[in-house]
């Protein structure tokens, strides 16, 4: 069954990697995907209008997305969709993205797992989200092949 997702990443260095992932074969099932000017204008609205984005866009979704880019862990608003989406109960997928080329051609040096900093409840005991939750390579494991899979299983894991 399709699953309605949520993609969290740092949009200033990371878009161009996020949309190889976008065009790949499931962007029916895509939310939280913004163009540059309208995030321009959602930041200038301040930090209110974006925590109120973000919680609009995870409306309907049973899993989130973290692409992991170089900087990813470092940002807060990818900390905050994180923690929402554990509070909201999705499942949680993590997929590095250095790999892929930006608009210039470049790859990008793996940043650390964000996922590695927050905590989950599962069966009483306390948890990484990482030791729960996949991560996977884009490229590696062969994610235009392989997203589908891994969403449903994230959404498993989460109950959903």
């Amino acid at each position: 069954m399709a699953k309605k997702v949520f993609f969290s990443f740092h949009y200033e260095r990371d878009a161009w990697r996020a949309a190889q992932v976008r065009n790949s074969n499931i962007t029916q099932l895509i939310k939280g995907y913004v163009d540059k000017a309208e995030w321009e204008e959602i930041k200038r609205k301040g930090d209110k209008a974006i925590k109120d984005w973000i919680e609009g866009q995870m409306k309907g979704t049973s899993v989130t997305v973290v692409l992991i880019g170089n900087e990813t862990a470092d940002r807060k608003w990818i900390k905050y969709e994180i923690e929402k989406s554990v509070e909201k109960g999705n499942g949680l997928l993590g997929i590095y993205i250095h790999r892929l080329k930006n608009k210039d051609g470049e790859k990008d040096e793996r940043g650390q797992n964000p996922l590695d900093n927050v905590y989950i409840t599962v069966d009483g005991k306390i948890k990484k989200a990482s030791s729960y939750f996949k991560t996977y390579f884009w490229d590696l494991n062969d994610g235009y092949h392989n997203f589908s899979r891994w969403i449903e299983e994230a959404s498993a894991l989460a109950g959903k």
